[in-house]
Formats: structure tokens, sequence, C-alpha cells
């Protein structure tokens, strides 16, 4: 019996250690799985930490690269009206106008004015020309090198507001032109007739205004325009930045030296005319006046001799006799 006891106490121990082991690997097992998984997680959270952001399922995926490739389109739905003027100087400007010209044509523009001077090396010419807003910056390059620029202005002006209202009140108006037809059309008397026809035909003018207005904002905003100025090496140029009282004081000086050289060119005109027949003239009429206001002599009155004149009552003496009857 003892012999039995002592055998079965080390099977026992044997078994206790397996158990042990056992659990041991599990808790292992265990141990590494939960870190496996929770790696990610902590590499999630650090590349959002890090501005990566978190991973997005495939519906959240397309609704981002939706919103991006529509954020472009937003600035390519501005209205803008382009327009610029450049001035150059060119040798030949008629050669010059014509290549100009020639780069809007080929844009699929056109000329919208063209007025040239043509003086040899003082020609000058002014251009406006009228290309695609999408070619307005390339044709601009272009023409800048028929000559030598000297200046260029350009502008942008912004017009969505505008053509969005003009939008919104013309369906407004087709819509009320619509309305009125119809009611015409259900018109009995001819009263009802009578005022559908007169407000018809009042809504039909406001509609025929905003779609003039439309056509107008579109043709602004579809076609650019650049205005060329040309000009030679000798024509005269007028610089808009010449101001103060130094440039007045020069100009005053320049009109007032013209003044006097016209003055001097009408009395040498006139100073013929003055010598040879005023002078002549003058005199004339100045004897004519001597002769005439040249007194005569007095007659004289004869007087008996011994006879003494008889004096003269002064007029206060005659007052003092007595009045007739």
């Amino acid at each position: 019996m003892s012999v039995r006891r002592t055998g079965l106490l080390p099977a026992a121990a044997m078994l206790a250690l397996a158990v042990l082991a056992l659990g041991g690997c599990s808790a292992e097992s265990s141990d590494s799985a939960s870190s496996k998984a929770a790696a990610p997680q902590r590499g999630t959270e650090a590349n959002a930490a890090a501005g990566a952001g978190p991973a997005l399922d495939a519906p959240q995926q397309q609704q981002q690269d939706s919103a991006q490739q529509k954020a472009p389109q937003i600035a390519d739905d501005r209205s803008i009206i382009y327009s610029g003027t450049i001035t150059l100087e060119a040798k030949n400007v008629n050669d010059a106008a014509t290549r100009a010209i020639s780069f809007a044509t080929a844009a699929g523009g056109f000329v919208g004015s063209d007025n040239r001077q043509i003086d040899g090396d003082g020609s000058t010419a002014t251009l406006i020309l009228r290309v695609p807003a999408e070619k307005f910056d390339s044709t601009l390059d272009q023409v800048k090198t028929i000559g030598e620029e000297e200046s260029r202005q350009l502008s942008a002006q912004d017009v969505t507001d505008q053509v969005a209202d003009v939008d919104s009140r013309l369906k407004t108006a087709q819509a009320s032109v619509a309305r009125i037809r119809e009611l015409m059309a259900k018109a009995q008397t001819i009263g009802e007739i009578t005022s559908l026809e007169s407000e018809l035909s009042r809504r039909e003018s406001d509609l025929e205004s905003l779609q003039a207005r439309k056509r107008r904002l579109d043709g602004l905003t579809a076609l650019s325009t650049i205005t060329v100025v040309l000009h030679g090496p000798q024509a005269p140029v007028v610089s808009k930045k010449d101001t103060g009282i130094t440039v007045g004081l020069r100009n005053g000086w320049g009109a007032f030296v013209a003044f006097l050289r016209v003055a001097l060119t009408v009395l040498g005109w006139l100073l013929p005319w003055i010598v040879f027949v005023g002078i002549p003239v003058y005199l004339l009429i100045r004897l004519w006046r001597r002769r005439r206001t040249t007194p005569s002599k007095p007659p004289v009155s004869v007087v008996a001799e011994g006879a003494e004149a008889e004096p003269t009552r002064a007029p206060e003496a005659l007052s003092d006799l007595p009045s007739a009857r």
C-alpha cells in the first residue's frame, strides 16, 4: 500500500507541471495576438496625429474624390471680363498693325476697330482686338513681339453676381410671360383680352431687355478686349504721367509763345494796310472835321454917326414892366 502511494506522488507532480506549462503558452499566445491586434490601431492613431487621417471606406473615399474634383470647377464658373491696353513703338506701324490683326484672327477673334494715320516715322495706329477669354494672355504675349513695349494696363472685372442676377430675373420673366399667355387663352371677354394683351406687351418688353443684357454679358465674358496703341519713332507721344507745377509752367509758357507768334503774324499781315490805307484815310477825316468846325466871322452892324446905340434892357428889367391887359 505504501508502495502505490509513493508511485502516485511523482505522477501527480508531473501532471501539474504539464498543466502549468500549457497555461503559460496559451497566455503568451493570447498576449501576442492582442499586441498584434493593437499594433495596427496604434499605427492608425499615429498616422492620424501626424495628419495622414484615418483610413476611409469606399463611399467616403468617393465623396472626398468628387469634392476635390469640384473645387477647381468653382473657379472656372466665375464670369470675368478681361481687358488690356498695350503701347508699342514700331519702326513700321502699318506692318506691325497687320501682324497684330493676324494674331487676333488666328486666335479665333476679330478686329473691333482699326484707326491708322500713316506719316512715315510719325505714323500712329490704334487697334481694338476681340479675342476669346482663354486666348487673352497668349495673344497679348504675341502682340508685344511686334515692337518695343512701353506700357501695359490689364484689368479683370468679376461679373458673376450680375450674370446670376440676370439669369434669375430672366427665368422669372419667362415664367411670367408664359402665365399671361395661358390666361389669354382662357379669356372670354374683350376687356379681359385687351387688359392681358397690354400686360403681355409690357412683360415681353422686360424680357427682351433682360435677354439683351444677358447677351451683352455673355459677349463680354466670352471675348476679351485688347487695345493696341502703335506709334513710330518720331511720333509725338503724350504721357499721362506729366503732371505738376513744372509741367504746368512749361505748357503755359509754350501757349504764351504760341499766342505771341500768332499775334505778330496777324500784325505783320495788317501793317501794310495800316500804313498805306489807314493813315491817309485818317488824315483826310481829320482835315474834313477841322474845316467843318472852323467858325465864320460875325456880320458888322452899321450905326449912324452921332446916334447912340439904344441900351439893351436886361431880362430882369423886362420883368418889372406892368403886364398889358
